[in-house]
């Protein structure tokens, strides 16, 4: 089962259902998944290498939102991430938005989810900076979430740490001992506190009453890194919930699969059509929002200094590991006619497409 086709199927029922609480870039993003690999205004040109056969292909609609489209995005991203790997030890800290600010979150998503990585950034590097063992200017990136497994509204921050500062004033890099990064119940603490006064303080938005003291905030050990990216990797550019988990969509109901975090076993999740598509579309994220950002030694401006504790590390006899080269997702046709590979050539206007779209018009 395809999302898209679900969603061509059932649209008119789920516009009437959810009327009031689709957005605008719910709206586009519906309108680019339901266009995608379509009549779209602009094609693919291919020419056959074995005759003179020639044919046009509808181009992929391009969004994040869209299960069928970013596949190189996400491989060029791993790609990028791992030529920036240290020989350390990796650390994930993830900061969780409480149940009762999602309701806030869900009616002002990009103040929240601006406000939620601009705190979170803030408490690790202070964090870094009045640690003992540290002491300096670290480096990490965040990826944001929207979802839990079973894709419930569930926002929350991954951020990948290596185990280790870069002192300036020295020159020097100071490598993390042992499993244990930063206390979770502290980084906690300060998360709701800051949260809090950059939501009323200075975004001025009205909260509930009912926030609790206790906050979530988990930080693990995570081995070397590569791994902790490689999950990040998987639910960064394919959609919500990939089509390969979508089981069935039988009278009128929509079964998928997804993985248990605690039990680690597969389990089936049913929903009525017009349920399961709200539960995919609500994570639709505000047009323009970064949800991957790279921050200190990571940021792209820091590559030179990068590559200079890379060096560091090497000559002290660090060993670094191998990693494999990142396939790409490379476009394969074959000719109709003679089954011979063929060419693309380059992306033409679709003049069917135009003409559709005026005639539309006109009516």
């Amino acid at each position: 089962m395809k999302f898209i086709d679900i969603l061509r199927d059932h649209l008119d029922e789920f516009n009437a259902h959810y009327e009031q609480q689709i957005t605008t870039t719910m709206r586009q993003a519906i309108f680019a998944m339901l266009s995608c690999r379509a009549n779209t205004q602009r094609t693919s040109h291919w020419a056959c290498l074995g005759c003179s056969h020639t044919a046009d292909f509808p181009l992929s609609c391009g969004h994040r939102s869209c299960p069928q489209c970013q596949h190189n995005t996400t491989s060029d991203w791993l790609a990028k991430q791992q030529a920036k790997l240290l020989p350390v030890e990796y650390y994930m800290v993830t900061f969780t938005l409480p149940y009762e600010l999602r309701a806030t979150a869900k009616h002002n998503p990009e103040r929240m989810y601006q406000a939620m990585f601009t705190v979170a950034a803030s408490v690790l590097k202070d964090f870094a900076k009045n640690d003992k063992q540290l002491g300096g200017e670290i480096g990490f990136t965040g990826v944001l979430h929207t979802h839990n497994r079973r894709r419930d509204y569930h926002p929350h921050i991954h951020f990948i740490i290596p185990a280790g500062s870069f002192d300036k004033a020295k020159q020097q890099w100071k490598k993390g001992k042992g499993k244990y990064l930063f206390n979770a119940f502290n980084l906690a603490k300060v998360w709701r506190a800051r949260l809090l006064e950059q939501l009323t303080d200075k975004l001025n938005i009205k909260l509930t009453a009912a926030i609790p003291n206790k906050w979530v905030v988990d930080c693990r050990h995570v081995g070397k890194g590569l791994p902790a990216l490689q999950y990040l990797s998987r639910y960064l550019y394919r959609g919500v919930l990939p089509d390969r988990n979508i089981i069935s969509d039988i009278d009128g109901q929509v079964s998928f699969e997804y993985q248990n975090s605690r039990t680690r076993s597969t389990e089936i999740r049913t929903l009525p059509t017009v349920k399961f598509l709200w539960l995919v579309l609500q994570h639709v994220l505000p047009k323009g929002l970064r949800r991957v950002r790279d921050y200190g030694l990571l940021q792209g401006s820091y590559r030179k200094l990068r590559l200079q504790i890379q060096l560091m590390l090497a000559v002290a006899g660090a060993v670094f590991p191998i990693i494999a080269e990142v396939k790409k997702v490379v476009a394969i046709r074959s000719c109709p006619c003679c089954q011979q590979p063929m060419t693309f050539v380059g992306v033409h206007e679709n003049k069917h497409a135009r003409l559709t779209s005026f005639l539309n018009q006109s009516h």
